[in-house]
C-alpha cells in the first residue's frame, strides 16, 4: 500500500473497500499464484463505503411497505456487503490476518483474538517476563472465523528507539499469542505445534527459569528472556522484493516475483504511519 497505490483513480483515498481488498486476494491467488498472504493492516471496524447501513435503516423504516424498493435492495445487497464479500475471498485459503496488542491505561478491545497458540498454566511455575498487554485491536468475528490464522504485529522497540526484535510470544489474559511472522511460518508448515524449550536443570537457579528457544516443526527459533527473537534483517528498504498493490489491481505486477512467494500486505506510504527506525535503514516500512 504505497503513494502509487493510494493515488490511482481505481483505488482511492485509504481505507479501501473491502469488496477491492478481496479482488486484490483473488487476484494474488488466482492470476499471480502467491502461496500464502499475510496481512500486516487489522480490519477492527465494519466497511460501511457502499452505503448498506443506510439502505437496511430506510429498507426497515420509512421504505419497509415499498415493494420496488425491498425488491431492488433485496437483489443489490450482496454486492454492497463488503465484509461478507472479503470474508468468502480469505475463506478455505492460506491467509493469515494481522492483529495488534496495547498497554496504554485507557487501553480497549475491539473485534476477536484468534485462540492463543499456547493455553493458559503453560508456563506454571517459570518466572518468565513475557510483554503484558492492557488491550488488543482484533479483526472482526466473521474475518477471524474465515482466515487459516492470525498473528500480531507488535515489535518492541530498544531504549534508543530502534527496532531489532519482535516478540513470537507475548501475553494476555493468561494466554499465550504468536506473532504475525511465526503465524504466517506454521501456516506454510502445516500448523505444527510450538513447543517451548528450556536448557537443562543444572543451568536453573531461582532467578532463572529461562525460556531460550521455540520449537516449530524443525526449527529451533532462538528466543530473548522476553521470548523475543532478533528480526533478521536481509538489509536496507527494498531487500526484499515490493510490489506496489496499484500494479496487481491493473495485472501489471512482475509475475515471476509473486509466483510461490509469501506475499505480505503493509504499507510503505509515510502518511500511513508504519514506519520504523532499524539498525538497516532510520524509515524502514
Amino acid at each position: 500500500i504505497d503513494e502509487k497505490s493510494l493515488a490511482d483513480p481505481a483505488l482511492g483515498r485509504w481505507p479501501w473497500g473491502r469488496d477491492k481488498t478481496a479482488a486484490l486476494v483473488e487476484k494474488l491467488f488466482d492470476r499471480y499464484g502467491v502461496s500464502l498472504i499475510g496481512f500486516d493492516v487489522v480490519n477492527a471496524e465494519p466497511d460501511t463505503s457502499s452505503g448498506l447501513p443506510v439502505l437496511q435503516r430506510l429498507a426497515e423504516g420509512p421504505l419497509k411497505e415499498v415493494r420496488e424498493f425491498q425488491d431492488a435492495f433485496g437483489a443489490l445487497r450482496p454486492r454492497l456487503d463488503h465484509d461478507a464479500i472479503f470474508a468468502k475471498a480469505i475463506e478455505g485459503r492460506p491467509v493469515v490476518l494481522g492483529y495488534y496488542f496495547t498497554d496504554l491505561e485507557e487501553s480497549r478491545t475491539s473485534g476477536v483474538l484468534p485462540p492463543p497458540v499456547l493455553p493458559a498454566g503453560t508456563f506454571s511455575g517459570r518466572s518468565i517476563p513475557f510483554f503484558p498487554w492492557r488491550g488488543f485491536g482484533g479483526n472482526l468475528k466473521e474475518f477471524q472465523g474465515a482466515a487459516a490464522s492470525s498473528g500480531h504485529f507488535n515489535s518492541v522497540p530498544d531504549t534508543d528507539g530502534v527496532t531489532r526484535r519482535v516478540p513470537m510470544l507475548v501475553e494476555f489474559k493468561g494466554g499465550y499469542y504468536e506473532s504475525l511472522s511465526l503465524a504466517v511460518v506454521r501456516a506454510l508448515m502445516g500448523f505444527p505445534q510450538v513447543v517451548p524449550g528450556y536448557p537443562p536443570e543444572r543451568f536453573m537457579s531461582r532467578s532463572y527459569q529461562g525460556l531460550e528457544w521455540l520449537e516449530v516443526g524443525a526449527l529451533k527459533i532462538p528466543v530473548d528472556e522476553n521470548a523475543a527473537a532478533l528480526v533478521p534483517f536481509r538489509g536496507p528498504r527494498q531487500s526484499y522484493t515490493y510490489v506496489s498493490l496499484a500494479d496487481v489491481w491493473h495485472d501489471r505486477a512482475p509475475a515471476e516475483k509473486l509466483k510461490g512467494r509469501i506475499a505480505l500486505v503493509g504499507t510503505s506510504a509515510p502518511g500511513l504511519v508504519d514506519l520504523r527506525a532499524t539498525p538497516v535503514g532510520e524509515v524502514y516500512p
